[in-house]
């Protein structure tokens, strides 16, 4: 871990990373701006995996006191993991034929045509506990007008991919059972509540004459504020509308299986391993002495014995983890690989065919409706996994290791 401390800093930056120039320069630019917001507890917190975002670094973490920065959750709030592992071996379906081809393939393909991906959603509402709750306590949501109509788009995204780096794998773990791992979030609804509690907490800390420059991009809510109990409170729905959106999908995924399997293999098998987790969210904590509120924008909570999910790059590796409750990263470690070029600068460096290939030699079965921009999304595009791993060992140890066999993109 390297902390730095000088003359521009009111907060030290703690990085799990060797060296400062590790990061990009303006994910240090905007980790020196949390490091002089004057609500800050202790240390800005920079995961082995981060990168610049919009206002504060993607794989940051800061706990404040007494306000919450809606840019410094993000705008998919509640985006985050889901896992389910099993105990059928992969080597006895890897060989398996169809009439339409591989088995593994078959089932790529069946998820891609039963689950909307990207910006495509549900042609009927969906069911969804969340958002059922939310219209029966719309005393909490009904002074935010503007957001109200996302409660009812969201009942036809609940069970949908996003696009992106989202996706749906089937892995292969290091003792060879086949798990599924879902990475998706709150969809557009996240998008909409973080953009409108921004431009709220912009004019209202104008108002303030706030000591936190506009273009950070960090403006913030007190919490006791009108303002700041609204945003938590759409801040909390979305959270619990992410998790079942994930849910929704991995029920999808496991009936796909289980009627492939049914049709083309006589094997019976059971679940284990059920983690859902998000990684990009604000909870109010207890560290150091105080209560504060930890936001972590592309981090995952670590606590002591808490399993979570850390996923690589598309035909790359991923971990299960155990927390080991490290307090100097607020009991946080990183959600994933992080990025080593931007979606443009993938484009830029890598084609479509390569990225094909790469997939192809590596046994990958592919599901994407449009390949024309799947080199966003290349394994070389993110950090090497194994070393994000090597550098937070003080903050989780692996369970499993896991391996893409099949992927859905949007």
């Amino acid at each position: 871990m390297l902390v730095i401390s000088n003359e521009k800093t009111k907060v030290p930056i703690k990085m799990w990373l060797p060296d400062e120039s590790d990061a990009d320069a303006l994910c240090m630019e905007q980790a020196y701006h949390l490091a002089n917001l004057p609500f800050i507890h202790k240390w800005v917190s920079l995961m082995p995996d981060t990168h610049a975002g919009m206002g504060m670094p993607i794989g940051g973490v800061i706990a404040a006191l007494g306000v919450i920065i809606p840019n410094a959750v993000g705008v998919d709030i509640g985006c985050g993991m889901a896992f389910v592992g099993t105990d059928i071996k992969v080597d006895e379906i890897r060989e398996i034929m169809t009439a339409n081809g591989p088995l593994i393939k078959v089932i790529i393909s069946d998820i891609l045509r039963n689950i909307p991906v990207g910006f495509n959603r549900h042609k009927d509402i969906q069911s969804c506990t969340a958002l059922d709750i939310a219209l029966e306590s719309m005393e909490k949501y009904e002074a935010n007008a503007e957001l109200c109509n996302q409660i009812e788009a969201g009942f036809y995204q609940a069970g949908t991919l996003g696009g992106g780096n989202h996706f749906i794998e089937l892995q292969e773990d290091n003792e060879g059972y086949l798990g599924i791992m879902i990475h998706s979030g709150s969809r557009n609804f996240g998008k909409q509540v973080c953009d409108y509690f921004h431009n709220t907490a912009r004019l209202l800390n104008q108002k303030w004459k706030s000591e936190v420059p506009d273009e950070w991009r960090l403006a913030f809510l007190p919490v006791d504020s009108l303002e700041g109990r609204q945003y938590i409170n759409w801040m909390n729905l979305a959270l619990d509308f992410a998790a079942e959106n994930r849910t929704k999908m991995m029920l999808a995924v496991r009936s796909i299986i289980e009627k492939q399997l049914r049709k083309h293999t006589n094997i019976t098998f059971s679940y284990t391993d059920e983690i859902n987790c998000h990684h990009n969210y604000a909870a109010l904590e207890h560290h150091y002495g105080k209560n504060v509120w930890v936001h972590r924008k592309g981090a995952t909570r670590a606590g002591a014995g808490e399993l979570a999910v850390i996923p690589g790059a598309m035909g790359s590796y991923s971990y299960i983890v155990e927390g080991l409750g490290n307090e100097m990263s607020f009991c946080s470690s990183s959600h994933g690989a992080g990025r080593r070029y931007s979606r443009k600068g993938a484009m830029q460096n890598f084609s479509t065919e390569e990225v094909i290939i790469d997939l192809q030699k590596q046994g990958v079965y592919l599901g994407k409706h449009k390949k024309n921009d799947v080199a966003e999304e290349s394994r070389f595009a993110y950090k090497d996994i194994d070393e994000v791993m090597e550098n937070q060992k003080d903050l989780v140890k692996a369970v499993k290791k896991l391996k893409t066999v099949g992927v859905v993109k949007g």
